[in-house]
């Protein structure tokens, strides 16, 4: 698996929400689109912004520490029909229980909780672009390639 971090979110030319993920230990970034609440959640927990009502995606998160679990990674696992699929791996007890859920919200929960983010290889490999530039060419080749980029060509979700 490929570890991943958040780099950040963007707006394709349509105005639909991006995730982008960077790989820890490379160049390659793969975009994901995420419906706008999602956004909002990643965006929140990216900036470190508590608000006075709790979110789903904080509700999550009190359950798991409530019942004592830990999530130990997130995997985004696979890519079909345009869809990418993910799952949380929780901890309990030494053994792990993987539960299905979006790329999106396992994405705002490992930020919450502070857990790693991986995605299969594979889907990195065909599914991501290579950023060796500096960042202002980076910002710029990122742009033109959202601008150019037709959503159903990867994995756009289907809300």
């Amino acid at each position: 698996m490929v570890e991943v971090q958040v780099s950040g979110l963007a707006l394709a030319p349509n105005s639909s929400p991006v995730v982008l993920l960077k790989e820890v230990d490379g160049d390659k970034v793969l975009p994901i689109w995420i419906g706008a609440p999602e956004a909002r959640a990643i965006a929140l927990a990216l900036e470190g912004i508590e608000i006075e009502r709790p979110l789903t995606h904080d509700l999550m998160k009190s359950i798991i520490e409530g019942l004592k679990v830990k999530v130990n990674r997130v995997v985004i696992h696979d890519l079909r029909e345009n869809t990418f699929y993910a799952k949380v791996c929780l901890l309990k007890d030494g053994s792990i229980v993987e539960v299905d859920a979006r790329p999106s919200d396992c994405i705002a929960l490992a930020l919450r909780v502070r857990a790693p983010i991986y995605v299969n290889p594979e889907i990195m490999d065909l599914n991501s672009t290579p950023l060796k530039m500096d960042k202002e060419a980076r910002a710029e080749a990122l742009r033109r390639y959202l601008k150019n980029l037709d959503p159903e060509d990867f994995g756009k979700y289907k809300l």
